[in-house]
């Protein structure tokens, strides 16, 4: 979607959660693009920038709809690698 400089500063809020639904927002100045507004998630895969998932984000997956299986299995790993292997210590519930 398009926004004028002037209705993208009124509504501001609205532009916000449009980048985040619906993907990039474009702000224009007499007729011209001068600006785009991204969902961070999609600016920083764009930019190639890291971002350490957690597990509300992999069962997430990302805007577009796409389940990010690889992460998924890659959390879940680590979730299992953390888990001790040793049986719970006995305690004796007797007084």
């Amino acid at each position: 979607m398009h926004w004028q400089v002037q209705e993208a500063k009124q509504r501001l809020s609205e532009l916000l959660r449009r980048a985040e639904l619906d993907g990039a927002q474009f702000v224009t100045r007499h007729g011209e693009e001068v600006a785009v507004v991204l969902d961070i998630t999609h600016y920083r895969r764009l930019a190639g920038i890291e971002v350490e998932l957690d597990f509300k984000h992999v069962l997430e997956g990302d805007k577009e709809g796409e389940v990010a299986d690889d992460a998924l299995a890659d959390v879940l790993e680590e979730v299992v690698a953390g888990r001790k292997d040793d049986l719970p210590r006995e305690v004796d519930l007797r007084e």
